[in-house]
């Protein structure tokens, strides 16, 4: 029994000293993502010269009921410049079963946002996430996103 918890340990240090990540944080929904609710990251100082891929880290359960995601997500430069996309994402296969990973009703995300980004401007880099979800047929949008646990954001160095 020992032997394979020492093997389990070693190989948790081993991925973990493999990683690319250099940031990464997450924020939790308070039981649902309201429409005009905002989630925001303020990057650290990262090196001008290395290049960088950004990903989204959403967290969803049972609760959530379409099979995409609309995201707003504007990140804000040091200097005043703001660049605004509006991102859409598969949640579900055709069958119903949710893409992430995770085991029972608690499912994660790791969307792709930008790759191979440089942070040239000195200073501090703020990154903005809102939800855009509309029910078919409807133009109002949803003003209480159901089963978004966690919103997050992370940055690795590219390779």
């Amino acid at each position: 029994m020992n032997k394979l918890v020492m093997i389990f340990v070693a190989a948790v240090c081993f991925v973990s000293c493999d990683s690319n990540t250099v940031f990464s944080d997450t924020k939790a929904m308070d039981g649902h993502w309201g429409a005009a609710e905002t989630v925001a990251f303020t990057l650290p100082e990262l090196d001008s010269l290395k290049k960088y891929n950004l990903f989204l880290n959403i967290r969803n359960t049972n609760e959530y009921k379409y099979n995409n995601l609309f995201l707003i997500v504007s990140m804000e430069f040091p200097h005043g410049k703001t660049i605004t996309d509006t991102l859409e994402y598969r949640m579900a296969n055709p069958d119903g079963s949710w893409m992430g990973h995770g085991i029972g009703n608690l499912k994660e995300n790791k969307l792709w946002y930008k790759e191979n980004v440089q942070f040239v401007e000195e200073g501090s880099y703020k990154v903005n996430i809102g939800h855009a979800m509309r029910n078919n047929g409807s133009i109002e949008g949803v003003s209480k996103l159901e089963g978004i646990s966690d919103v997050g954001f992370s940055i690795e160095a590219s390779k």
